[in-house]
């Protein structure tokens, strides 16, 4: 079951959480002391450190990961978290390919189901508040397309574009060709008088090229 079971036992702090980390170097490892260098002080805080394991962002001794460092660069941050958020939560997905746009108690009766009864609802209702307040801080507008558009014989990758139909048709319009081409076949007459070669071609000139 891709469903975490780290959770944060309160969510005021994410916003601020992801922001420290885009403005500090990352650690080679990652720990409670970087953590409290992140001011980042209380013991609830330290939960933040099971949820970036959880991501993918650390491995389980605390190592920052390749999706930790493409984070860092602010130009995608926070796409890259929707990635690492999608991936992780994979199951919530699977029953609503838009759970990012759910409510907090919407989230929790999903997590009621894919979790069996094995949770309290004071633990699930952590959970989908976690959830929510990551997918909150995350951009899920971008969407990497790659499906192959096939036009005119010959197939066309999309690479990341946003999701807009209109940036997609443009690729499409792009691809295809409006030139038309004419083929003209002309039976000329048998004729020794080089007058009336003359006329013909000088009427061609005239009307068709």
């Amino acid at each position: 079951m891709a469903l975490p079971e780290q959770y944060l036992l309160t969510t005021k702090n994410v916003d601020s959480f992801f922001n420290s980390l885009l403005n500090a170097q990352a650690p080679q490892k990652f720990t409670y002391k970087f953590l409290e260098q992140l001011e980042f002080k209380s013991t609830n805080d330290r939960l933040f450190i099971g949820v970036l394991k959880a991501l993918g962002f650390i491995d389980s001794n605390g190592i920052p990961q390749e999706i930790y460092y493409k984070f860092l660069d602010q130009t995608q941050s926070k796409t890259i978290l929707a990635s690492a958020i999608k991936n992780t939560y994979a199951d919530l997905f699977a029953l609503n390919t838009k759970a990012n746009e759910m409510s907090s108690s919407e989230v929790k009766n999903k997590l009621k189901t894919l979790t069996q009864g094995s949770k309290s609802d004071v633990v699930l209702s952590c959970m989908a508040n976690t959830f929510t307040s990551l997918c909150k801080y995350a951009d899920f507008s971008k969407q990497q397309i790659t499906d192959l558009v096939k036009i005119n014989n010959q197939n066309i990758e999309t690479e990341e574009l946003p999701n807009d139909n209109q940036k997609l048709q443009q690729v499409i319009s792009k691809s295809i060709s409006t030139e038309m081409h004419y083929n003209i076949q002309i039976h000329l007459p048998e004729s020794r008088d080089i007058t009336v070669y003359d006329a013909i071609f000088k009427s061609l000139k005239e009307h068709l090229l």
